[in-house]
C-alpha cells in the first residue's frame, strides 16, 4: 500500500482525528490513483491511519480509520462500519412511526464519501468520492445482508464532475415503483428517490418539523422553499388555521399537493409556484409563523459573502412582514456558513428591521445525522426559532 507523508508540524489535526488531509499539509504524495486507499504517515513515518486518496481535490485524502497499527481492510471491515451505523439508528428510530431516516452519514459515521438514506425499506446510496465508488459492491452487499431488498444508487452531477465518480444513477437491487409511500412521525409522505432532490426528501428537518407542529394550532403558517411540503404537513396535522406553501419548482409544488391530499383531503391549504422573495414582498397576509428553509446559498467558500447577503435579505423581508408576536423558523444548510456567522447574519437583519427578536430555540440536524466531534464541518444544518415582537 502506498504512503502519504505529512509535512513536519502539520500532523496535529490528524492526531486530533480530523478526517480531512488538505493538499498544503502533504510532504510526499503516494504513487496512487484517485480513490486508492493509502497509509497516512507523520513526517517521522509514524502511521496515523488509512484514507481514500483524491489527488485532484483540495482535500487530498479522507481518513476513514485512525490507528497506529496495520489492519486488514477486508469486506468485513467495511460491512461492520455500516452495521454499527444501522444498529445506532435502531436505538432511536421506531419504524412503526418513522421509516424515513439516514442510515449512514459519511464522516459522522466515520465513513467519509458515502451517504445512505432509507425510505420505507428502500435504501438510497450516494457515493461521493471515487474511493467509496471502488467499494460500492461491498456497500450494496452489506445493505442486502441487513435486509434491504430495494437499493438505488443516486449520483450527483457535481460528484461526477469533481470527484470523477462514473457510476450512474440506477437501481442496483430490485426496483421499487415510484413514489415510495413512507411515514415520518405518523405523517404520510410520498417520496420519489429517482427524481426528487437530494435522495428524495429532506430527512434532516424531521425534529424541526415536529417542533413547528407544536406551535401551529390555530395559526396562519407560511412555508417557503417548501419542496414536498414537510413543514406544511406538520402544521396541518397540528390544526393550523391555514397553511400556505411556496416554491419556485412546479414539480415540488405538485408533490406537496399530493402529500397534503394523502393526509388531509379537506383542509385549508394553498400552494403557490412563485419566487419566495417576490412572494414575501407582495403578500398581505398576517402570518403567525413563517418557515425560511432555503437551499444552500454557499456551495463553496468563495460564495460565502454573496450567500450571507442572500440570507440577510431573506430574513429582513420576513422580519418586515411577520405580525407582532409571530414566530420565524429560519435555517441555513450551507456548510460554509457556520453557526456563529449565521447568527450574526440574522442579528444584522433584525437590527435593520428595528424589531425586538428573541431566540426561543436553537435548531439543528437530528440524531440520525450524527456529528463527528472531531469534524465540526459535519454540523451543516443551523436553525433558529425566533419570536418577533
Amino acid at each position: 500500500m502506498e504512503k502519504l507523508i505529512l509535512k513536519s508540524g502539520r500532523e496535529r489535526s490528524l492526531v486530533n482525528r480530523h478526517p480531512w488531509v488538505f493538499s498544503g499539509a502533504v510532504k510526499t504524495l503516494p504513487k496512487s490513483e484517485n480513490g486508492d486507499i493509502v497509509e497516512v504517515l507523520t513526517n517521522h513515518n509514524e502511521l496515523l491511519g488509512y484514507g481514500f486518496f483524491s489527488p485532484n481535490s483540495q482535500i487530498t485524502c479522507r481518513v476513514f480509520e485512525f490507528t497506529s497499527e496495520h489492519i486488514s481492510l477486508d469486506h468485513n471491515f467495511w460491512k461492520n462500519k455500516i452495521k454499527r451505523a444501522f444498529e445506532l439508528r435502531k436505538k432511536f428510530i421506531d419504524e412503526n412511526e418513522t421509516n424515513i431516516y439516514r442510515l449512514l452519514h459519511a464522516e459522522g459515521d466515520f465513513f467519509p464519501g458515502v451517504i445512505i438514506d432509507v425510505y420505507a425499506g428502500v435504501a438510497v446510496v450516494q457515493l461521493l468520492t471515487r474511493g467509496t465508488e471502488n467499494i460500492k459492491h461491498i456497500i450494496y452487499e452489506a445493505l442486502t445482508e441487513l435486509g434491504f431488498a430495494h437499493i438505488y444508487n443516486k449520483t450527483k452531477s457535481s460528484t461526477q464532475r469533481f470527484e470523477e465518480v462514473t457510476t450512474e444513477s440506477a437501481w442496483v437491487a430490485k426496483p421499487h415503483i415510484m413514489p415510495v409511500e413512507c411515514i415520518e412521525n405518523g405523517i404520510k409522505f410520498l417520496v420519489d428517490v429517482e427524481k426528487g432532490q437530494k435522495t428524495g426528501f429532506f430527512i434532516d428537518q424531521r425534529e424541526n418539523r415536529k417542533t413547528l407542529g407544536e406551535f401551529s394550532k390555530g395559526k396562519k403558517v407560511l412555508n417557503t422553499f417548501c419542496y414536498s411540503g414537510g413543514f406544511s404537513l406538520y402544521a396541518l396535522e397540528a390544526g393550523a388555521e391555514l397553511v400556505h406553501s411556496v416554491d419556485s419548482s412546479k414539480d415540488a409544488i405538485e408533490m406537496c399537493d399530493r402529500n397534503v391530499e394523502a393526509n388531509f383531503p379537506n383542509t385549508n391549504h394553498q400552494s403557490f409556484v412563485a419566487d419566495v422573495f417576490d412572494y414575501l414582498k407582495q403578500t398581505e397576509i398576517d402570518y403567525d409563523i413563517m418557515v425560511l428553509d432555503p437551499p444552500a446559498f454557499a456551495k463553496n467558500a468563495r460564495a460565502v459573502q454573496n450567500a450571507a447577503r442572500g440570507y440577510k435579505n431573506l430574513n429582513l423581508t420576513a422580519f418586515n412582514k411577520i405580525k407582532p408576536g409571530g414566530v420565524i423558523f429560519t435555517f441555513s444548510c450551507s456548510q460554509h456558513i457556520d453557526r456563529d456567522l449565521f447568527r450574526k447574519i440574522i442579528f444584522g437583519a433584525a437590527a435593520d428591521a428595528k424589531r425586538n427578536v428573541r431566540i426561543l430555540k436553537q435548531l439543528t440536524q437530528p440524531a440520525d445525522h450524527p456529528i463527528n466531534i472531531f469534524h465540526p464541518e459535519g454540523e451543516y444544518l443551523k436553525g433558529l426559532m425566533l419570536y418577533v415582537e
